[in-house]
């Protein structure tokens, strides 16, 4: 549809959907089916929106009210570390002042095909080993006084876990590799 004269219309409602957006509006739809958050019937309506919507304007009334849930971790000085067997969260948001993170996700229980992870570090330095196979993009994430490496393939692959990292180490460094497996994971 096109604006009328005096008529505007918000960016959102004019920027056209890729299959990826799409994709990632039914992978959302699904998980919070399975979580209760919906019943079948909301379910098929909404997915059917998803499915023919041209335009983020059209998508977000089948999204509407399903919020992504964010785990928080907040910390001033402390070590931060997950490893072994931990369910990963769709979207993740650590907090430290001083303290190091280390996110082992080689053993973990990974049910989304993208993970968000954002990063909010003033002197710590971060760590994120990778199952194989994994892929990451850590392009949104910004050090003033470290570095940010990752030896990961940047490109999503199908079947295989994808972690977008941002955020800010104001003096820290950001490292994102897969386990060496030869040494025994997660070590």
């Amino acid at each position: 549809m096109i604006a009328s004269r005096g008529e505007s219309r918000s960016g959102a409602e004019l920027v056209r959907l890729s299959d990826t957006d799409r994709d990632r509006a039914v992978q959302r739809l699904q998980q919070a089916f399975a979580d209760g958050r919906l019943t079948s019937g909301e379910m098929e309506a909404r997915l059917e929106r998803a499915l023919t919507a041209a335009s983020r304007g059209e998508l977000e009334p089948a999204l509407a009210g399903l919020t992504e849930e964010v785990v928080r971790i907040t910390t001033t000085g402390a070590r931060i570390k997950r490893s072994g067997e931990w369910r990963v969260p769709r979207a993740l948001r650590v907090d430290s002042e001083f303290g190091r993170v280390r996110l082992d996700l080689s053993e973990a229980l990974i049910v989304h095909p993208e993970i968000d992870i954002e990063l909010r570090l003033a002197y710590g330095s971060a760590t994120i080993i990778l199952p194989p196979g994994a892929s990451a993009d850590a392009d949104g994430a910004r050090s003033e006084w470290g570095r940010v490496t990752c030896t990961a393939s940047q490109l999503p692959r199908p079947g295989r876990p994808h972690v977008r990292v941002t955020g800010e180490l104001s003096h820290g460094r950001l490292k994102i590799r897969h386990s060496h497996a030869w040494f025994g994971a997660g070590r």
